[in-house]
């Protein structure tokens, strides 16, 4: 497995401060977040990744995955077609779209044909410029809420143009138990983000709701030993991204809480 680490939360970071802090994180490469207000965004992806692809090498690391923005759902979108060029003259392998949310007012399968639609479109620009499109499962109204229903959407696509970001942090809030949940995804399973999760429950003014929240790996709902038994008995061995999400914090809190993160995980693994 390749350890990368999502760049989200290092925003204010040019490239040479994002290769920095990954290094002292202690990963092989980043997840870059190719979004508006981040050194490589839709704007400037024909230049600026390559460029920053080639500043990774010299400095040994990586760029496997790029996350674009979550309204990144439709195949003519005006930059799609750039940033699968680039991502392909970078020797990026993988591409995480963004989000399809289910409305009450739709009819679920109804919609799930929509989606199928658009990402035949991607399935073409993967195939084109050699870059894997990946369908990151995420709780809450996303189509791809967890593996049953991201294999709704994929099922049937070629697995080397289209495959599953399983989320063991979401599977968790909503989805199978995760032996079960990556045997599902199995065929299609591409790249992994490490997040634990823990929900609560809020009652304000007399009304009901749940916070998600990010917490450090380990203290949350995530079964990790039944993980490391699940991703052997598929035996994955593509990107792990470590999301970090620790929004709200300071930056050197969350490269702090990431190099615990991978700390973490490498003791389960027996690395120390």
């Amino acid at each position: 497995m390749k350890f990368i680490m999502f760049t989200k939360h290092l925003e204010g970071l040019d490239v040479p401060g994002i290769i920095a802090a990954l290094k002292s994180v202690g990963v092989q490469g980043a997840d870059l977040c190719t979004r508006p207000g981040y050194p490589v965004n839709p704007e400037n992806v024909e230049t600026a990744l390559p460029e920053a692809a080639r500043q990774f090498a010299d400095e040994g690391l990586s760029i496997p995955l790029v996350t674009t923005p979550g309204d990144f759902t439709t195949p003519d979108m005006d930059y799609a077609e750039r940033l699968y060029a680039a991502c392909g003259e970078a020797g990026v392998q993988h591409i995480k779209l963004g989000y399809w949310h289910w409305k009450p007012e739709q009819n679920y399968w109804e919609e799930v044909d929509v989606v199928r639609g658009y990402l035949e479109g991607f399935q073409g620009l993967s195939e084109k410029h050699g870059v894997q499109t990946v369908v990151h499962n995420h709780s809450g109204l996303s189509m791809g809420l967890n593996s049953s229903s991201v294999m709704n959407l994929v099922k049937g696509f070629d697995p080397k143009h289209v495959g599953v970001f399983a989320d063991p942090g979401h599977l968790s809030i909503c989805g199978e138990p995760i032996e079960m949940a990556l045997n599902i995804v199995r065929d299609y399973l591409s790249v992994m983000a490490f997040k634990d999760l823990e929900r609560q429950r809020v009652v304000q003014g007399g009304k009901t709701r749940w916070h998600t929240r990010t917490v450090r790996l380990g203290h949350g709902f995530g079964d990790w030993a039944a993980l490391l038994r699940a991703l052997k008995q598929v035996d994955f061995d593509g990107p792990v991204s470590f999301h970090s999400e620790y929004g709200g914090e300071p930056m050197d809190t969350v490269i702090d809480l990431a190099r615990t993160d991978v700390r973490f995980f490498k003791g389960l693994l027996g690395e120390g």
